[in-house]
């Protein structure tokens, strides 16, 4: 994971493993996903860290978790996940759609946006990314997995 000291971000150098028992673990098997982690953008804590733990438990590689645009390019650059999960209202200047617009276009890395703000004009703003999903928050832990499963079946599809 990556540490960030700035004002107004948190400071992701203490990051805790947790065990959950949870009812809404079901969406099937773990399966490992070698060499295709997933960066989490998010700047809810208490959002990341439950999204984190699910996703760690249903088999999922993670790449780490950014709580900024500006982060989550840097992370991607360095990290080169197979795909963001990406929260639109970020710590910051700019929103989540401006960077996976970024990853996208510079990079080929496409995104699903994980958020409250699904109206009408944020989908269209975010049509050129070329996201690989909405999930409506809030979420269970179960859906945010078929959602990532999903993406990956997506970008299997296409190689």
């Amino acid at each position: 994971m990556t540490e960030v000291s700035s004002a107004g971000e948190f400071d992701r150098a203490f990051k805790p493993r947790l065990a959950f028992s949870r009812d809404d673990m079901g969406a099937g098997p773990a399966t490992r996903m070698a060499g295709r982690s997933i960066l989490i953008v998010e700047d809810d804590y208490l959002i990341a860290l439950d999204a984190e733990a699910g996703l760690t438990a249903a088999g999922f590689s993670l790449a780490g978790t950014a709580v900024s645009a500006d982060q989550a390019v840097s992370i991607a650059l360095s990290t080169r996940p197979a795909f963001v999960l990406m929260d639109i209202r970020l710590l910051g200047k700019r929103d989540g759609i401006d960077a996976a617009l970024e990853l996208y276009r510079d990079h080929g890395i496409r995104s699903i946006f994980t958020t409250a703000h699904g109206d009408h004009e944020v989908k269209l703003r975010a049509e050129a990314a070329r996201p690989l999903g909405w999930v409506q928050k809030p979420y269970s832990i179960m859906v945010l997995v078929e959602a990532v499963r999903n993406g990956f079946q997506e970008l299997d599809q296409q190689n």
